[in-house]
């Protein structure tokens, strides 16, 4: 039993890492917002 509360925490510090990583590359997607060429866009259009 001495050795549960090792294993409880070495969980809760992997499920935080994961939500960091989670969070700062959820982060880096919104901030790459890049503009469409207009190609792109107008291929996009014509398909409508």
């Amino acid at each position: 039993m001495a050795r549960k509360p090792d294993i409880l925490r070495t969980v809760l510090l992997i499920f935080a890492v994961g939500l960091v990583i989670t969070g700062f590359t959820s982060l880096q997607a919104s901030e790459d917002n890049r503009p469409l060429p207009a190609s792109v866009v107008e291929m996009a259009q014509s398909a409508d």
